[in-house]
């Protein structure tokens, strides 16, 4: 009979690389503590309506990538395919917009059905903050200096790229000098970026398409097109960044592929360029209104766990243990394992003849010390303690095990 394999896209976390992700994690958590964020935990089923509303219809994650199904009672629902609007949903359905600023910080899987790469798969895992209720730029420098310091503590090199979308105003006025460019060239235009053009043109400045290439590098850029509000917003944005010491390069062509962003978008990518994006998000004007809420700002950034996992330095090994050694599974060695564990130890017991044999699994089960019950330790209530990392080894009572205070 074959062995059943993953689903295509999806990953098992052995315990290397899931001891890796949960240092990832408690780094994000601890430093998003530090900046005022509570830690929120949303369903990765919801309706799917809360993702195709704010994605919008037109945007790859809602068109393409969305998993979808109907459940018995006919409601049509969705994996979870971002964070953001379930954050926000949260915030809405549990009557939370009179504790503002309402800020967040969240992490869990996610589902997109894309190609499978290297570090990205189908079910995939993000880390994130979303800040709902303040709508100063300077609070959104704070986040984005929030970010830097979360990819400085795990070590990657990150470097930021930030654009500004406009108000709705400026975003008018640039879509409609945007397809007034396109039209020009729809002869050269890739098939996707036929249809967005349709839809929505910014999406085509988001264009990978070979042939989209040089038509995009001379469309016009939106900084033409602001309002001195939105003008303002974003001088306000480039100071705030630049009293908090952070150095960045604006990139008139950084859009973002979701519907809801306004103003500030922004990128942390590996500074050769060449890697993919690292780290992203950006503010939003509308999101909380269009999905039911009342008129709000807000300001979010996301990083995808599996690619932060393949660019950071070692996290470190995992934690050390004891390993109790016996040659027949027994009383006392489980009276040797609750008097450890009782010292805030982790503690396994093997049982076999080999006593090798048995200190080589402890071995490769990152054991520290093996503590070991042969027939004459049992009889004299002793235990003989291996240093698995120098050799030496000691007998010592059994009793005095309560006490028991070696470093790992």
């Amino acid at each position: 009979m074959a062995i059943f394999q993953p689903v295509r896209g999806m990953h098992d976390f052995l315990p290397k690389e899931a001891y890796r992700f949960s240092c990832l994690i408690e780094q994000g958590r601890t430093l998003a503590r530090h900046y005022g964020f509570h830690e929120i935990q949303t369903p990765i089923l919801e309706k799917a309506e809360v993702f195709s509303r704010p994605l919008g219809e037109s945007s790859d994650v809602v068109g393409k990538e969305m998993y979808l199904l109907t459940d018995r009672g006919g409601e049509i629902l969705a994996l979870r395919p971002e964070g953001t609007a379930s954050v926000v949903r949260a915030f809405l359905s549990n009557g939370l917009t009179d504790t503002l600023p309402f800020k967040e910080f969240y992490t869990g899987p996610m589902f997109r059905y894309e190609r499978p790469q290297k570090g990205r798969y189908r079910q995939f895992h993000q880390i994130g903050i979303e800040n709902l209720g303040e709508s100063s730029p300077w609070s959104d420098a704070e986040s984005i200096f929030l970010a830097q310091q979360y990819l400085k503590s795990i070590q990657i090199e990150a470097f930021l790229e930030i654009n500004t979308l406009g108000d709705a105003a400026s975003r008018a006025a640039y879509k409609e000098a945007l397809v007034a460019y396109f039209k020009e060239k729809r002869t050269t235009l890739s098939a996707l970026s036929l249809k967005r053009l349709e839809q929505n043109p910014l999406r085509i400045l988001d264009s990978k398409e070979p042939e989209d290439q040089d038509i995009i590098q001379q469309a016009p850029t939106l900084e033409a097109f602001l309002t001195s509000e939105a003008r303002t917003f974003f001088e306000t944005l480039c100071t705030g960044l630049k009293t908090l010491g952070i150095a960045y390069r604006q990139n008139p062509r950084l859009v973002r592929g979701l519907d809801y962003y306004t103003h500030t978008v922004f990128e942390f990518v590996p500074p050769s360029g060449e890697g993919g994006t690292l780290l992203a998000g950006g503010h939003y004007d509308h999101l909380v209104e269009l999905m039911g809420g009342p008129k709000m700002s807000g300001f979010g950034w996301a990083a995808g766990l599996e690619r932060l996992s393949l660019a950071a330095c070692p996290m470190g090994a995992m934690e050390r243990s004891i390993a109790v050694i016996t040659v027949n599974f027994n009383s006392e060695a489980y009276t040797c394992a609750r008097l450890l564990r009782d010292q805030g130890y982790i503690v396994e017991v093997f049982s076999g003849k080999d006593f090798g044999k048995l200190l080589k699994k402890a071995d490769r089960n990152q054991a520290r010390y093996a503590v070991i019950l042969g027939e004459e330790e049992i009889n004299t209530a002793t235990v003989s303690i291996k240093d698995l990392d120098n050799r030496i080894q000691e007998r010592v009572p059994l009793a005095s095990l309560k006490e028991f205070s070696k470093p790992l």
